[in-house]
């Protein structure tokens, strides 16, 4: 990710990117399913703590991304393989529709606090693809004002999320199940070809294939 011309293509790509890593579609389903027993005060108090959770967590990896790499000896393209193939674990529970025999099978737990940490805050909300991304530009954006776009982007995100979780109970209610489903698994399918392109493109930084110019 090239952080040395700054301007609205690399915006747009970076906030469509964290759309993706960050955005609500992917946690919305199991939230959901993992929250419908309980009331809608307590599921808009386990949406406010995941979204919360999940930004904290994106501003972490993003300011600690560079130096883990060090410390650990992992390169950015290890790091793009290693998001490809668990997001592609998710994509592939989305397109398959199991996230029904999952809720079916396993009870709330005791404390929704824990299931608004994880797994709903991590890994759905804040996915494979955010982390990846925040940890590759966290060796990428040395500047200032590349710093500042990226946490605009994610403070936006998160901004987003929050609206949404914050009103989950009233967005529930217009939304329709089937539909629901539906979109559901085309975004499963959509989101497998991401976490490919996501693993071909650390296999290009990892120099086993051509490099890409960039994950989209």
């Amino acid at each position: 990710m090239d952080f040395s011309v700054i301007d609205l293509e690399l915006t747009a790509r970076l906030l469509l990117v964290l759309l993706i890593g960050m955005g609500p579609k992917i946690a919305l389903v199991p939230f959901l399913e993992k929250t419908k027993t309980f009331a809608p005060e307590q599921q808009r108090a386990i949406g406010r703590r995941m979204v919360i959770t999940a930004v904290v967590a994106a501003i972490v990896v993003f300011f600690t991304g560079e130096l883990l790499l060090k410390l650990l000896h992992i390169t950015p393209g290890a790091v793009a393989v290693a998001g490809g193939i668990i997001l592609t674990l998710l994509a592939v529970k989305m397109a398959l529709g199991s996230g029904d025999e999952i809720v079916e099978h396993v009870a709330p737990p005791a404390n929704p606090d824990k299931i608004a940490v994880y797994p709903l805050a991590i890994p759905y909300l804040f996915n494979p693809v955010g982390i990846t991304i925040l940890i590759i530009a966290s060796q990428s954006a040395v500047s200032i004002a590349a710093m500042a776009l990226v946490l605009g982007l994610v403070l936006l995100v998160g901004a987003l999320d929050y609206l949404i979780f914050s009103n989950i109970d009233r967005i529930a209610k217009r939304i329709n199940p089937t539909s629901l489903v539906v979109s559901e698994i085309v975004f499963g399918v959509l989101l497998t070809a991401v976490a490919v392109q996501l693993s071909v493109f650390g296999l290009g930084l990892l120099g086993i294939l051509e490099p890409p110019a960039a994950p989209h």
